[in-house]
């Protein structure tokens, strides 16, 4: 998984596989998803993501199965 930040379009792109996108659905203005042939998720674009994610206080943790 990869999780990228741009500020100059304040876009949080968040990458969950790295298949092949075949399609793309809107969710909402400005979230945005894409999926491979297999319908899974790929994918993910917040945009206006300072004002939608609390970007300042981003934190990953790895839980133990």
């Amino acid at each position: 998984m990869k999780v990228r930040y741009f500020p100059d379009t304040d876009t949080l792109y968040i990458q969950f596989r790295e298949n092949e996108i075949v399609e793309t659905r809107d969710i909402d203005e400005g979230t945005l998803v894409e999926f491979d042939r297999d319908g899974q998720l790929c994918a993910m674009t917040v945009e206006h993501a300072r004002e939608r994610a609390d970007l300042p206080h981003f934190s990953f943790e790895q839980v133990a199965a």
